[in-house]
């Protein structure tokens, strides 16, 4: 089976979600040092700084919404379903959650709010193809 668009945007968005806990690890590593990054946590270590916190909530949250995003693009894939509505949501949905990791991470509440809905509207707009072509 070839892939899709709306399954090649699901690779990258995948990617992407598997490396957004490097910047926050990395910000562990320089805070704690690589033995206690290494250890088993420990209240008595020094926190994270406050970004690195948020972009671990950021990666959790993409992690979150990967789990819904992800079969919707997997159903388009196995009953041949391809529209441009649906490469045009995944292709929103990517840029959502990159535009919303960088501004959880940064702190921009606003902006972060906006791209969570417009990714939460992507989904929909996949589901609701799908619904249409049941």
């Amino acid at each position: 089976m070839k892939l899709t668009p709306e399954s090649c945007i699901l690779v990258i968005v995948a990617v992407a979600t598997v490396l957004m806990w490097v910047p926050y690890i990395l910000a562990r590593i320089a805070t704690r040092g690589v033995g206690r990054t290494l250890a088993n946590p420990d209240p008595a270590f020094p926190p994270d700084p406050a970004w690195a916190e948020r972009a671990r909530r950021a990666h959790a949250n993409a992690v979150e919404n990967l789990a819904v995003f992800a079969p919707l693009v997997i159903v388009l894939a196995l009953t041949g379903v391809s529209t441009p509505a649906t490469i045009l949501a995944c292709k929103t949905y990517l840029g959502a959650r990159i535009v919303h990791y960088i501004a959880y991470a940064s702190g921009i509440p606003v902006v972060r709010t906006l791209a969570f809905v417009t990714g939460v509207g992507a989904t929909l707009v996949i589901a609701a193809v799908l619904l249409g072509h049941a």
